[in-house]
């Protein structure tokens, strides 16, 4: 039988830097006891004299405070979680009840812990589209606790779109996109503040709408909204978390300030109609959802510090073989915008640049 046992950052250096440790014992008295006896020096502060858990230390044993089961005689089973939470310095504890208990997931992992969770709740991240890709990425960033979520869409629910678009719902088509996402993210969970962007994104308002967020989430779905958020991210110095969808097939990397663009892969868009839309060519209604995790997976991992980012490769799915396979992604050294010597250091036409006339997208 193993329990995992969260060691809070201010016990850490009297358990060997260790941010969890492993315990054989069968209820919260004897684990108590047996970290005193592995830890010598953490007896002060998880017992007092005469035995009993000092007021200022919560003890969690799968998200339940002991006090609420059966106090230090609550029985321990193979795979539980216990979290040792004591108050800090300034008087109060970092989350509140119902925090500590909705992230406790995250808290127990040694990589994120509440120092991490604290991050997240402080993260400002942009996501631009609120259709296929932009659904799995918000409601996984929401859960996982990220502060503010501002939504750039100027579309309206369409019936088309619930075979994909998670965040929307039956009664939710003719709302706004924006307030269909708003409401649902709310409903997963109300830490989360989210910024509603109902306008199109153009040349003359995206720097003011990016310039609030630490992260931007690229969901669009046509060639100049891609090509202009690049663009915009590069001049302000904003890692881009890129996620594209086609039929069956899926991309995603993350381009980071100084580390090449969507321009250095692709440095054109196609001739306009070789690559068809999805409402032209159809998607398969899961490859978003996979596409979009993974985007919301690499934003955290970014805010968190952790982890190997997509920076550099380009991770392509293909649904029908089940394959997933990674290409590396150079960093052009004439690239126009993100080299050392750009020729685009302003915003451009974005539908001219793509071939399209104004009203295209």
């Amino acid at each position: 039988m193993a329990v995992s046992v969260y060691i809070p950052t201010s016990f850490r250096k009297l358990t060997g830097n260790q941010a969890s440790v492993e315990s054989q014992a069968r209820d919260v008295a004897g684990l108590l006891d047996e970290l005193v006896t592995r830890f010598p020096g953490i007896k002060g502060r998880v017992l007092d004299e005469g035995g009993n858990i000092p007021r200022y230390i919560n003890v969690y044993v799968n998200n339940e405070e002991i006090e609420t089961l059966q106090g230090k005689a609550t029985l321990l089973r193979d795979g539980d979680q216990v979290a040792l939470v004591p108050a800090i310095a300034g008087g109060a504890l970092p989350f509140n009840e119902e925090q500590i208990r909705r992230y406790s997931r995250h808290i127990i992992l040694s990589e994120v812990g509440g120092k991490g969770q604290k991050k997240l709740l402080a993260a400002k991240v942009l996501l631009i589209g609120a259709g296929g890709l932009g659904s799995p990425a918000a409601l996984y960033l929401a859960a996982a606790g990220v502060g503010t979520l501002g939504i750039v869409d100027f579309d309206e629910v369409d019936l088309s779109n619930l075979q994909r678009q998670l965040l929307h719902h039956q009664h939710d088509v003719g709302r706004p996109k924006v307030a269909s996402a708003a409401d649902a993210i709310g409903e997963i969970n109300p830490d989360v503040k989210v910024v509603p962007h109902q306008v199109r994104l153009t040349s003359e308002n995206i720097m003011g709408l990016i310039a609030d967020y630490d992260i931007i989430v690229d969901g669009c779905d046509n060639f100049p909204t891609r090509y202009l958020v690049n663009d915009a991210c590069v001049l302000a110095g904003k890692p881009n978390i890129h996620g594209s969808i086609y039929r069956f097939e899926g991309q995603s990397t993350v381009f980071l300030p100084g580390q090449g663009c969507y321009r250095c892969l692709y440095p054109a868009p196609p001739p306009p109609g070789m690559v068809p839309s999805c409402q032209e060519a159809g998607v398969l209604g899961v490859l978003p959802g996979v596409v979009g995790t993974i985007q919301a997976i690499e934003t955290i991992k970014l805010i968190l510090g952790i982890g190997d980012s997509l920076a550099g490769r380009l991770l392509l799915f293909d649904a029908l073989g089940m394959d997933f396979r990674e290409v590396r992604i150079r960093k052009d050294p004439k690239c126009p915008i993100c080299s050392e010597n750009p020729s685009i250091t302003a915003l451009i036409d974005y539908d001219d640049f793509c071939g399209l006339p104004a009203t295209d997208h």
